[in-house]
């Protein structure tokens, strides 16, 4: 392991994790989201992570969830069709939430894993002047 590999591994850490907060606070934005059964629904975005070769972690690609969403029952919407149905995004808001906080403790353990190897690179660089 090389002396900036801590470094490294960190940075794509917190890359994969700003992806993965970057998804949510769009799926959580667009949950509400409600469109005419003749449009696809809102589509949640999923960030897919991968073991980078030495070290690290990175984003895969972006899943998409189901363009068919879920049919509901709202007669009075604007934008329901004869049967009063509206098409929702199929996604759960609660899930997204807990998906949020686990993102944002692996961003926060990056940002001090970061810090942490900044510290003990500058305390040998003071070491190795006196």
């Amino acid at each position: 392991m090389g002396a900036f590999d801590t470094l490294n591994i960190a940075a794509s850490s917190l890359g994969m994790h700003q992806t993965w907060l970057d998804a949510l606070a769009s799926n959580i934005a667009n949950a509400n989201t409600i469109n005419s059964t003749t449009e696809d629904a809102f589509q949640a975005q999923m960030v897919m992570a991968e073991a980078q070769p030495g070290g690290g972690v990175g984003v895969a690609g972006i899943a998409l969830s189901d363009a068919e969403g879920v049919l509901v029952s709202s007669p009075g919407h604007p934008l329901a069709d004869a049967d009063g149905n509206v098409r929702a995004p199929a996604m759960d808001l609660t899930s997204q939430m807990t998906q949020l906080i686990m993102a944002q403790r692996g961003y926060q353990a990056s940002v001090q894993v970061t810090k942490f190897a900044q510290d003990s690179y500058s305390s040998a660089l003071q070491i190795g002047s006196q």
